[in-house]
Order: structure tokens, then C-alpha cells, then sequence
């Protein structure tokens, strides 16, 4: 047994065995989900996060060594958010004709959801860097991460609660908006994203395919809106 540890020990110090635990984790993740009929609450993200968390405390790893890995994965960030413009054209059309509810539903999720993240977090006494971090939780992660350094928040902070947004969009988005008897598959996919970014946009694509066409439109937009509205907001504290 003490040999295995200390082999472990070894292995763990090198960065592609992070990187390999990490696409194993979501690899076995997504058979869960898809065994599970693609429910809600099994998200991939979320399962693949609590297995990573797991096995770092369990090896009592830091955050850093696992980071050194992970970050591969991490630098994909950016080519993905610049590939949401891919949906926005193919979609184009549909767009212009649904241009100006679109532009105000945009402005109205996106503002909501600063605001409230910046007035709950106030309100419950959050000194300013943590209250900053919260402003641009809603943006894609390569964007809200930037947001929050400049506005004077902590990126890191703001990737936990960009991937808790998203992962809580992603579980109830579908019961909701079956509750609230939305059907037309463009508001609903537009609202998620907007919402709940990359990990809403892809639960929005499991569910339906024009749905994920327009979070990914929204998702895009929104990560624009947000890096406009985001510093205005955070000016008055």
C-alpha cells in the first residue's frame, strides 16, 4: 500500500494526469446522465465536478497541481466562446425577424441578473471584492473572469459561481419553463442562455436542437451585454 501511494505521489506531480482525470471524470459523467434519460439533476458538469472534488481531497492534492493539468482544458475556453458566432450565423435570418424581443429580453436578463447578484450579495453585508466577483457570474467564463479582474473582483471566485449559475440553469431552466408553459423553443433556448451560459446552452441542446441554436445566440450576447453593464453597475459601489 505504500508503494501505491508513493507512486501516486510521483504521478500526481505530473500535469497529464490531472488532464486525463479530468475527461475520464466528465467521460463517465456523461454515461451517467445518459444513463439516467438525461435528467436534470444529472448534469454532467455537476457529477464530473463532484468526482474531481472528491479525488482531490481524497489525495489531499491542491487546487494549483490540479490547475497545472486542467489547464489545457481551461485554454479550449477561449476558442469555444469565440465559435458561439458559428450559431448567430447560421441562424441569421431567424434572428432579424425576431431581432427587437430579442434585444429586450437581452437587456432584461442581463441587467436582472447583475443587479440582483450585486443586491442580494450587499444585502447579506459581502465585503466589495467577493460583491464584485458576483457581478458577471451569468457571462461565459473566459468573459466573466476578465469582467471581474477589471472591475476589481477575484477570477477565481467568479469561476465558482459562473459554473454554480450555470449548473443551477441547467437543472431547473427545463422544469421552469415546462411550468410556465413557454413553448416556443426560441425564447426558451435565448432565456437559458442568457441565464446559464455554456452549461445551460449544452443541457438546451440535449433537450432540443433550435433551443440550443438560440442559447448559444443568447449566451453570446450576453457575454457582450455583460462586459458593458457589468463595470456600470459595479461603478456604484
Amino acid at each position: 500500500m505504500t508503494d501505491v501511494w508513493q507512486l501516486w505521489t510521483y504521478l500526481s506531480e505530473g500535469p497529464l494526469v490531472w488532464l486525463t482525470l479530468t475527461l475520464m471524470a466528465y467521460l463517465a459523467a456523461d454515461r451517467l446522465s445518459l444513463m439516467a434519460n438525461r435528467a436534470p439533476l444529472a448534469n454532467p458538469v455537476l457529477l464530473a465536478v463532484i468526482m474531481l472534488a472528491v479525488t482531490l481531497w481524497a489525495t489531499a492534492t491542491p487546487y494549483e497541481t490540479y490547475f497545472e493539468g486542467a489547464q489545457f482544458v481551461h485554454f479550449l475556453l477561449g476558442p469555444a466562446t469565440v465559435a458561439l458566432a458559428v450559431p448567430l450565423h447560421a441562424n441569421l435570418g431567424r434572428v432579424r425577424r425576431a431581432l427587437i424581443p430579442m434585444m429586450a429580453a437581452l437587456l432584461a436578463g442581463s441587467a436582472t441578473a447583475i443587479t440582483v447578484a450585486l443586491g442580494v450579495g450587499y444585502a447579506l453585508g459581502l465585503e466589495l471584492e467577493p460583491l464584485l466577483s458576483l457581478a458577471p457570474k451569468s457571462a461565459t467564463a473566459p468573459v466573466a473572469m476578465g469582467v471581474s479582474e477589471r472591475i476589481g473582483g477575484a477570477p477565481a471566485l467568479t469561476a465558482v459561481m459562473v459554473l454554480l449559475t450555470g449548473v443551477i440553469g441547467a437543472i431547473v431552466a427545463t422544469p421552469l419553463l415546462n411550468l410556465l408553459r413557454i413553448r416556443d423553443w426560441r425564447a426558451r433556448g435565448f432565456a437559458v442562455g442568457v441565464a446559464a451560459h455554456g452549461i445551460g446552452t449544452a443541457r438546451a441542446f440535449q433537450v432540443n436542437e433550435t433551443a440550443g441554436a438560440f442559447s448559444g445566440i443568447g449566451m453570446g450576447l450576453n457575454a457582450i451585454l455583460t462586459a458593458v453593464l457589468a463595470p456600470l453597475a459595479a461603478s456604484l459601489f
